[in-house]
């Protein structure tokens, strides 16, 4: 699966030259056993230069010991590049508890953790970032992914998509448009006690579906109310440990292609990406405005 998506974000690279991300889905463990993808360090602290080694090593140092403390038991870590790791681990405690912990130093971000859920992404084209983490050869069920222009916020790791967001912790979500209530929406998912680690729009939608899925609403019906509630033009995908669901806005601005078939779902801006994993002749077609999907994995 990793390769097909590497193909597919790699055709539209001509979209977005500044970061590309990946949410990707393995089969679920056990609810105790968690992946977590987490960064210690940007692009702009790498360039400092002297003493940033070590204060990524501190801050790795720092993580461990908050594992540790909250009784996490740590099956594996590995750092495919120096700034990003990813650990395998069991907890049964309170997990996001240890993650606002994790997350108290500012130069760290968990940026995903899940039973099914692996998020990747950093600054590069489809083929950079899938050589630094040794993404073409994953096995998967099924993911998302992106590649990103910045207009709205930072070229950073923080701001790429996908977008992930606790407690519900096998989302994942990507999207092209621009949310015109952001801030009001903002303010009002922090009131109910969420965190938001950048000032892309497009991290509401994550935190929004995580809310409401936490707090049992399906996800077939989390997009609909989206479409009433959120403001602006936009076309998104979401991702579940077994779901994968879009969403169009009222006046369909922003395009999306779908490819349907008996095993397969495939989903791009262009055409082309489609066609960099299915060249013969395939029929697609565009949702309509307001169209909601739900398939499950």
């Amino acid at each position: 699966m990793g390769g097909e998506m590497t193909a597919m974000l790699q055709a539209l690279k001509h979209r977005g030259p500044d970061s590309t991300g990946y949410a990707v889905y393995s089969k679920g463990r056990a609810p105790e056993e968690y992946v977590m993808r987490i960064k210690v360090a940007e692009a702009e602290d790498k360039a400092i230069g002297r003493g940033v080694h070590k204060l990524m090593a501190d801050r790795v140092a720092r993580v461990d010991a908050i594992l540790e403390e909250h009784g996490a038991k740590v099956v594996s870590k590995e750092a495919p590049v120096e700034h990003a790791l990813r650990y395998v681990l069991t907890h049964d405690g309170d997990t996001p508890a240890m993650a606002n912990h994790i997350e108290e130093d500012k130069g760290t971000e968990i940026l995903s953790m899940g039973n099914g859920l692996e998020l990747i992404k950093d600054l590069g084209d489809a083929t950079v970032v899938a050589d630094a983490y040794g993404l073409h050869e994953f096995e998967g069920t099924h993911g998302i992914g992106h590649t990103r222009m910045a207009t709205e916020s930072d070229v950073d790791i923080k701001s790429a998509h996908p977008y992930w967001a606790f407690p519900y912790n096998d989302i994942s979500v990507v999207h092209n448009g621009q949310i015109t209530n952001y801030w009001i929406m903002r303010r009002e998912m922090e009131r109910k006690g969420h965190r938001f680690q950048s000032n892309c729009d497009s991290e509401l939608l994550a935190v929004y579906t995580a809310h409401n899925l936490a707090n049992g609403v399906e996800l077939e019906e989390s997009l609909r109310r989206s479409i009433e509630e959120i403001d602006g033009v936009f076309t998104y995908l979401v991702c579940t440990k077994d779901q994968l669901g879009m969403a169009k806005d009222t006046m369909a601005a922003k395009p999306l292609v779908l490819y349907e078939s008996d095993d397969l779902i495939a989903m791009a801006s262009e055409e082309v990406s489609i066609r960099a994993i299915l060249p013969h002749e395939i029929d697609t077609t565009d949702p309509y405005d307001e169209e909601v999907r739900v398939w499950q994995a």
